[in-house]
């Protein structure tokens, strides 16, 4: 199941966690890079755009991929009505922004990577869900079904178009870990909450290497990008002991998540079990299976 390696590949959210990472691989192995930025270029590698408005496809020419990851941290703060649209314009916007330019062009990219996420599936308990599970209920599950929908445009120009629902990923460099670290590193560390829901998470080599996959193989529409198995939060926090040698005896109760996170404390709290049943199929290999091994990998440097 192989297909056309890339020679020139663009990319939205360059500067981001997962972004940043991509393109430091592809640029390792040989492979052109060019990157989306919200100013004006400085260098012929550099493509102005700004999500709602016109992309020069011009300074598309040539390029045979475009992963695009831009959109508002979810994470990042509290979900005032404000904010919530915010997370849902950076992503909806900027991805049709994007498919309505590449389907534009005379000589469009083979493929289109637009970034998604296991919020899809909604809470799911303690049921593994894959991809031909349907959208599952919430604020996070809508945002996604209309992110995913905003790339139709370049799907109907024959464009190959393939959404990475990304899972938690385990990095020392960006997102939940980067803060988590420092807590279980001065022993404050503890389980979230219960501790039985099922966080699906994903080491940030991993992710970059499924995207890799994504890149070159003939997938399109969802594909997960989790770990072989989602981990229990009681599971989580065990490892982080085991690995950091640290105590993990400091559990923060669910109602003090919601007082301090407000409506994202569902997400914390929340249970997201995914099977990753396409990149099963693909026979991708893991370089972390467990999530032990995905935390080592961050403190690594990943």
């Amino acid at each position: 199941m192989s297909g056309p390696r890339q020679t020139l590949v663009a990319i939205t959210g360059a500067s981001g966690l997962i972004g940043s990472a991509l393109r430091e691989d592809l640029l390792r192995d040989g492979i052109g890079v060019r990157v989306f930025v919200r100013r004006p270029p400085r260098s012929e590698h550099e493509i102005a755009w700004q999500p709602g408005a016109d992309v020069d496809t011009a300074a598309l020419a040539g390029v045979t991929a475009v992963v695009h990851l831009a959109g508002a941290g979810v994470g990042d703060h509290r979900w005032t009505e404000r904010y919530k649209a915010t997370i849902r314009d950076s992503r909806v916007l900027g991805t049709g922004t994007i498919a309505r330019a590449v389907a534009g062009m005379p000589r469009p990219p083979e493929v289109l990577v637009s970034a998604s996420a296991i919020g899809y599936y909604g809470d799911t308990g303690d049921r593994e869900v894959d991809e031909s599970a349907p959208r599952g209920s919430g604020f996070l599950a809508d945002v996604v079904g209309e992110w995913e929908a905003a790339a139709a445009p370049a799907a109907a120009a024959g464009i190959r178009v393939v959404h990475p629902r990304s899972g938690l990923v385990v990095s020392g460099r960006g997102g939940a870990w980067k803060r988590m670290f420092p807590l279980f590193r001065a022993g404050l560390g503890g389980r979230l909450g219960p501790g039985g829901q099922y966080w699906s998470w994903i080491s940030l080599r991993d992710e970059v290497a499924a995207l890799r996959l994504l890149l070159d193989q003939p997938l399109s529409g969802p594909v997960n990008l989790t770990g072989p198995a989602a981990a229990t939060n009681r599971e989580v926090t065990a490892a982080m002991g085991d690995v950091m040698g640290r105590p993990t005896a400091l559990p923060v109760p669910g109602f003090a998540l919601r007082a301090a996170l407000g409506e994202f404390s569902s997400e914390v709290l929340g249970s997201i079990r995914v099977r990753p049943a396409k990149l099963l199929e693909a026979g991708f290999r893991w370089q972390d299976p467990t999530i032990a091994d995905a935390i080592r990998a961050a403190r690594a440097g990943w």
